[in-house]
């Protein structure tokens, strides 16, 4: 348990109108569809965070852009008291290189149509879809 917010990153990569996803392996969101990403370290800026967790998790390389949105995770105990607040920082990232491979704290990870994101087609974690939905239209107003 921490007594203050835990920063960490998403990675949002969107390449040919397909997010790419990984299937948590570790709370929270275990067994989730979600973006790659995971806690900052001491020192380390958002973008090197971002690259660095879609390395660590997909094997992918890509350039750190502009941050879409941040999100708030309050864990509940079994009490309903928050037990973990975590504040996810989405990056948008854009795809350089390679095809994803689990890694790390991943169970499996792949590419997924924006369209298909849905929770009633794939269980995912909190706003997959909006947030692939906007870094989409983001990438499309981009040179």
């Amino acid at each position: 348990m921490s007594p203050s917010p835990v920063p960490a990153v998403i990675a949002v990569v969107i390449h040919e109108d397909r997010a790419l996803l990984v299937r948590r392996a570790n709370p929270p969101d275990a067994g989730l569809w979600g973006f790659p990403g995971g806690k900052i370290e001491f020192g380390e800026t958002v973008r090197a965070a971002a690259t660095r967790e879609l390395l660590e998790e997909t094997g992918v390389h890509a350039d750190a852009q502009d941050v879409i949105t941040t999100l708030d995770i309050l864990v509940p105990d079994p009490y309903g008291a928050v037990r973990q607040h975590y504040i996810l920082i989405a990056v948008c990232c854009r795809w350089i290189s390679g095809e994803p491979v689990a890694g790390d704290d991943a169970l499996e990870a792949g590419w997924f149509p924006v369209t298909d994101l849905e929770h009633d087609k794939l269980a995912m974690s909190a706003d997959v879809g909006a947030i692939a939905r906007r870094a989409q239209a983001l990438a499309a107003n981009s040179p």
